[in-house]
C-alpha cells in the first residue's frame, strides 16, 4: 500500500471588499427629499407643483424609480431648483460619501464653464 499525501487545493485569492457605488437614483432620490422636508413640504405638494403623481414621487425619493430628465427636471422645479441645482447636490453628496473632495471632478475635468457631466 503506498502511502502519499495529497496537497490542499489552492485557496483563491479574495479581493477586499469594496463599498458598494451608490446608485444615482439612490442620490437623487436622497436630495429631492432632503430638500422637500427642508421647506416642510408634503409629498402630495410637491408632487401636484411638479404634475406627477404622488407615488411615483414617493419611489423617487426613495430610489426605487429611475426619473426622465424631464421628471427630474419638473420635480427640481417644484423645489424652486434648476436642474443644475439638483446634480451640484447629487455631486456634493457623492463626494461626501465617498471621501472625495467637492469639486475635484470639476478641476479634474476640463470644460469651459457651465455644468460639466462625466461618464
Amino acid at each position: 500500500m503506498s502511502d502519499h499525501a495529497t496537497s490542499p487545493a489552492p485557496v483563491p485569492l479574495r479581493r477586499p471588499a469594496r463599498a458598494r457605488e451608490p446608485l444615482w437614483r439612490d442620490l437623487v432620490g436622497e436630495v429631492l427629499r432632503r430638500e422637500r422636508l427642508a421647506q416642510g413640504r408634503t409629498l402630495k405638494e410637491v408632487a401636484e407643483a411638479a404634475r406627477i403623481s404622488m407615488p411615483y414621487l414617493s419611489e423617487l425619493e426613495r430610489g426605487r424609480k429611475e426619473a426622465s430628465s424631464e421628471v427630474l427636471a419638473a420635480a427640481a422645479r417644484a423645489l424652486g431648483l434648476g436642474l443644475g441645482d439638483l446634480l451640484i447636490r447629487v455631486h456634493s453628496l457623492l463626494a461626501a460619501r465617498s471621501g472625495a473632495v467637492p469639486g475635484a471632478l470639476s478641476a479634474a475635468v476640463p470644460h469651459r464653464g457651465g455644468l460639466c457631466l462625466a461618464a
